[in-house]
């Protein structure tokens, strides 16, 4: 007999690097592969609204996305790529209507029906105040703008998701199944509760039905498979019970999924494509809870950019599970299994809790302190966990003796971005500017500040900026000056917590420094340029918090002056830099000529991220005392590497 087969899911690859050209080239590349469906990554600056050129944009130009300022920057992205025929995912956020906004303009320019335009916009704020820092405006106001786009594409792009709510960085950041399932579902239900007004009742359970997610699926196999089968059941009962959706297929959970990039390990990379299977398989398996889309990261991401040949074998995984095996002959295997209803039960439950408690204090958007005050804690305590070796990790904290990988050797290992990308993508950026009709601009400008002003919806307004020549900065500008800037909480808490495990001796070491420098012992940890990835700076500063330093840390998004500004003021004993973009060669140089100008030069400064070795050694060169890299997961070693720098230098002396 034969069995019809299940329609694989949309085979992504998350990609965009350098410049448009560059990126376009890799999504043709990708496609011939086989690739079915494209994730557009843009770089820092475009995902936070500043053009290319603007100070804080320096050394982010194209190192973990694609950058797009302007029109021809999304014409040359998407060239000789048929937008209508396309199924695209653009990991965007605060400026997701603008991106969008240009994004049509290209498909019209290429003759597309918009109508049939089919794709997702990230368009998740809440979690960018929680986790990844890619945010620009205050809650209520990047609400309102996530709801616009919604509305907009409910009359234009009926295909078109307008919000993939993104519980991927929760867990990234620390969140535990019960907090990834009742954190994304309270954001859905934030932006739902918002967009009722604005769309007709009768329009309004179809928009229920175009609502998406963005998950995570982690090492914990059987856990995973069960929270996605969580998912699928929470959200049919919110759509129910809250919205009073009664037509069924409004009230499927439709979710993309990339696998945990947190788990990938520096140690012994190639384990980690073992890693990406087997979370995979927790999306897969069950019929019930399959994703829509898969992207898969690449087995060296832990090391650095991957190559295209990275990305090809993350995608032949997928091919293979799709077309050889048998996966999508069966119905679900796990209906009615005892152990797997258990665990989803018990992960309702927990989210149910957890929900109950966002409710009860006014939705999502009121409880951003306590989530992120929770992600924080739960992040500490994995952290603690792999530290004691209660949660092993192969090849970091056991069996970490092992043959050199071949993989890894040579030059050719990762990919390195193009060194030239930042000054070819600002002279053309220039020559964008000089040939545009500029009066025409500036009126496109002025009426998407009314649209601000007024409450309209500012996709239409924003279109026509886009069409008429105008840049992501321009546009970023315009919403900042109409609903101001926002400085999210760190959920780094002032006093100590009740942790205690292994610290008496860094806290007797941190004392008697301090007594020798006269006060208690000051660490400033800054996050310069545009990197939003915390999650590093946090746990370090909660750490040394715990260890007895006095701790100065205001967040993410500064400039280098800004951190050695602070560094003056708070007249700190220790500076810990945390970059995690690959920024850090330009913007450390900086920081380093910076503090010499300051007299810091005998303040050690420390540095974490994701950094290459001869990165490392040119770092050093530049007066660097210490690198941290994924490798150094012991963060009680680190603190009192921190202590001995401080006490060695010649402030402890005088």
């Amino acid at each position: 007999m034969t069995v019809a087969k299940d329609s694989p899911w949309l085979f992504r690859t998350y990609a965009g690097h350098s410049t448009a050209k560059a990126s376009n080239a890799l999504y043709r590349t990708n496609l011939a592969k086989g690739q079915t469906g494209l994730s557009v990554a843009f770089d820092l600056p475009t995902q936070t609204g500043y053009d290319s050129d603007h100070e804080l944009a320096r050394g982010e130009v194209g190192k973990v996305g694609v950058p797009v300022a302007h029109l021809g920057d999304m014409r040359a992205l998407f060239q000789d790529i048929p937008l209508e025929q396309m199924n695209t995912s653009m990991t965007i956020n605060a400026t997701a209507p603008w991106l969008l906004s240009l994004y049509i303009a290209v498909a019209e320019e290429q003759g597309a029906d918009i109508s049939k335009l089919n794709g997702t916009v990230q368009n998740d704020l809440i979690k960018e105040y929680l986790s990844r820092g890619t945010y620009i405006c205050p809650p209520k106001p990047s609400l309102s703008m996530i709801t616009d786009v919604a509305a907009y594409t409910q009359k234009h792009l009926p295909k078109w998701n307008p919000m993939n709510v993104c519980s991927y960085h929760l867990q990234e950041a620390g969140a535990t199944p019960e907090q990834e399932l009742a954190f994304a579902l309270a954001t859905a239900c934030a932006v739902l509760d918002d967009l009722k007004g604005k769309v007709a009742p009768a329009d309004f359970p179809n928009m229920v039905g175009r609502i998406s997610f963005f998950v995570n699926a982690g090492i914990r196999f059987v856990t995973e498979l069960c929270k996605m089968r969580a998912f699928v059941d929470l959200w049919d009962e919110i759509c129910r019970d809250r919205y009073g959706i009664e037509d069924a297929k409004y009230r499927r959970f439709r979710y993309g999924v990339q696998v945990n990039s947190l788990g990938l390990t520096e140690q012994q990379p190639e384990n980690n494509v073992y890693r990406i299977l087997i979370e995979m398989l927790a999306v897969t398996l069950s019929k019930k809870a399959r994703a829509r889309a898969v992207q898969l990261p690449a087995w060296n991401e832990a090391l650095g950019l991957p190559r295209p040949w990275d990305q090809q074998w993350s995608l032949r995984m997928q091919q293979i599970l799709a077309y050889e095996t048998d996966l999508l002959e069966y119905d679900d295997l796990f209906d009615g299994n005892p152990a797997i209803d258990r665990k989803v039960e018990e992960l309702k439950t927990g989210a149910r809790a957890e929900l109950a408690q966002i409710d009860a204090m006014g939705g999502a958007v009121a409880a951003i302190d306590y989530m992120k005050g929770r992600l924080v804690e739960s992040n500490a305590e994995r952290i603690a966990r792999i530290e004691s070796k209660e949660t092993i990790v192969v090849g970091v904290n056991r069996w970490t003796e092992a043959a050199p990988s071949p993989l890894t050797a040579g030059d050719g290992a990762i990919m390195v971005a193009d060194a030239d990308a930042e000054r070819d993508q600002i002279e053309r950026l220039n020559t964008w500017r000089a040939s545009r009709d500029e009066a025409k601009v500036q009126a496109a400008l002025e009426a998407v500040r009314q649209a601000c002003a007024s409450g309209q919806n500012v996709m239409p307004a924003s279109i026509a900026a886009a069409k008429a020549g105008a840049t992501t900065g321009e546009w970023g500008a315009v919403v900042r000056r109409a609903f101001g800037e926002y400085r999210a909480p760190t959920g780094v808490s002032r006093s100590p917590s009740n942790r205690t495990e292994g610290l008496e001796p860094i806290r007797e070491a941190v004392a008697a420094v301090s007594s020798k420098l006269g006060r208690q012992l000051k660490f400033l940890v800054g996050k310069p340029g545009l990197d939003g990835h915390s999650n590093g700076a946090e746990q370090i500063a909660a750490r040394a918090r715990d260890c007895g330093m006095d701790i100065h840390y205001e967040g993410i998004r500064l400039t280098p002056a800004e951190i050695v500004s602070a560094a003056v003021e708070q007249e700190a004993h220790v500076v810990g830099l945390s970059i995690l973009s690959g920024s850090h060669l330009p913007l450390i140089a900086e920081m380093m000529e910076r503090m010499r100008d300051a007299g810091l030069a005998d303040i050690p400064v420390v540095v974490g991220g994701i950094i290459p070795e001869d990165d490392a050694a040119a770092l050093r060169a530049m007066g660097v005392a210490a690198v941290y890299t994924p490798k150094d997961f012991e963060l009680n070693r680190i603190m009192l590497d921190i202590v001995g720098l401080v006490d060695q230098a010649p402030i402890a002396a005088e």
